[in-house]
């Protein structure tokens, strides 16, 4: 079995050091079928969604990881989400050729955003939402720094895209006392020789072994990961039902159908005047404005 579309968790034995490894092959071109993207947005992207499956794998309870960038310069807008059944999805916008360095060059004035979302079944609670402004050369600069701000963790990213795959590398040292005082300085000293060509291609095991064949490693079993929208014809149906019939009427009638596309998987949904009806029939709690004159 290769290392693609899996996600790898390990720790350095007897140290305060954790860290995870991904590489993202169908999951990407799953994304990429969507939309043509330049190069330089599509490399930024691919950071991106292997940044998301990452953290995702941070989270200490179960929940969504949805990471933003918006920003006044050419790509004005990323969003990658990872669920915690392991799904991915993510898109970027642009508007004008856009730089290959330089977060204040690719985004402008521009703000990271993460925000993880409880489960629906979860009452009473609340979303969790972290936000910094966008500092940094690259992707990794600006999560880490994030990081630093927001989690008071020590954080590193290693992260690589092309038109093929796209990867990522995590170290992380956790809040815990540890006699091996040298060993996060030593672990990021080690993990800054890694290349792009190893994090795309290189299997996690050989990783490893190259960084790490001095210490005791202990990697644990491989995660899967996969495209996947959450879009739907009931979360559609969801929102129409809020909108109240009479402003879903006034839309029929100016346009004789209610088309709603997904930006993330391209899905089209499309309601005439009888699924309008019927949505509304079906509808437990009507609202007061159902009555048409």
């Amino acid at each position: 079995m290769t290392d693609n579309d899996r996600l790898f968790r390990f720790i350095i034995e007897n140290t305060n050091v954790r860290g995870e490894m991904v590489h993202l092959d169908a999951t990407w071109q799953a994304v990429l079928q969507r939309a043509a993207y330049p190069p330089t947005v599509r490399n930024i992207l691919g950071e991106a969604l292997a940044a998301c499956a990452l953290l995702s794998a941070t989270i200490k309870f179960e929940g969504s990881l949805i990471m933003q960038i918006r920003g006044d310069g050419p790509l004005h807008l990323l969003v990658v989400q990872a669920s915690p059944e392991g799904t991915l999805r993510g898109i970027a916008r642009w508007h004008a050729d856009v730089p290959e360095k330089g977060l204040d060059k690719i985004f402008g004035n521009g703000q990271l955003v993460i925000t993880i979302e409880p489960p629906k079944n979860r009452i009473g609670a609340e979303p969790y939402q972290g936000i910094i402004a966008l500092q940094g050369d690259r992707l990794c600069h600006a999560i880490e720094n994030y990081f630093r701000q927001s989690e008071q963790l020590n954080t590193r990213l290693w992260l690589a895209a092309d038109a093929k795959t796209c990867g990522g590398f995590l170290l992380q040292e956790l809040p815990v006392n540890s006699p091996d005082t040298d060993a996060w300085p030593r672990a990021m000293q080690l993990a800054d020789t890694l290349t792009a060509n190893e994090i795309l291609h290189l299997p996690v095991i050989q990783v490893l072994h190259r960084l790490f064949h001095e210490e005791d490693i202990r990697l644990f079993d491989a995660e899967p990961v996969s495209f996947r929208c959450s879009c739907s014809r009931e979360r559609i149906d969801a929102i129409l039902l809020s909108m109240g019939t009479e402003e879903t009427h006034q839309i029929l009638d100016e346009q004789g159908t209610i088309s709603v596309d997904c930006e993330f998987c391209n899905a089209h949904y499309e309601y005439d005047a009888v699924d309008i009806d019927t949505l509304y029939a079906h509808n437990a709690h009507p609202d007061k404005s159902s009555t048409r004159h």
